[in-house]
């Protein structure tokens, strides 16, 4: 039996129509969250500087099953140039940033037609495109080359008293 599938209201503006998914929780699709991806502003790269605490829609995409295994907390952007792009929680809920992901850089890229910041890993071949929810929110559609599309995930301004550590993990 499929998962049943959420599709907000038509009447939501695109922005409250995405916090209405990520409130619920409930499974979708990923062409319901590309047709309010698509219909949400861009965003400059200096609007992603600080830490992020990430989340995701259960899509059945096989990233969701990855980072839920090596339990992903989110992303911390120092400045466009040194970003911890898959950063984990670890004990006691310390923020940990997973080595083997390497490092990133934020930069304008034109994607969906859309000129918006993305994150682009320095050693992977992964490109992560943002969109503007709320000044607390940011949509993230995931470019993966090798991997299958449409992978939709969102960071929420990250407000702990745990600041992001690098380690060896």
């Amino acid at each position: 039996m499929a998962p049943q599938c959420v599709h907000p209201s038509s009447n939501l503006s695109p922005e409250k129509a995405y916090l209405s998914l990520i409130k619920s929780g409930t499974p979708t699709t990923p062409t319901v969250l590309m047709d309010i991806y698509d219909q949400l502003r861009p965003i400059v790269p200096a609007f992603l500087l600080g830490e992020w605490a990430g989340g995701d829609f259960d899509t059945g995409h096989p990233v969701t099953r990855a980072l839920k295994r090596i339990n992903w907390a989110g992303k911390t952007f120092r400045s466009t140039e040194d970003v911890d792009p898959i950063v984990v929680h670890g004990e006691g809920g310390a923020r940990i940033v997973l080595e083997t992901y390497g490092n990133a850089r934020i930069r304008e890229v034109k994607f969906r037609g859309v000129v918006s910041a993305a994150m682009i890993y320095d050693n992977k071949p992964i490109i992560d495109h943002f969109r503007y929810v709320d000044e607390d929110t940011v949509a993230g559609m995931m470019d993966l080359k090798d991997g299958p599309p449409g992978y939709h995930f969102y960071l929420t301004r990250y407000r702990g008293t745990t600041s992001t550590q690098r380690s060896r993990l």
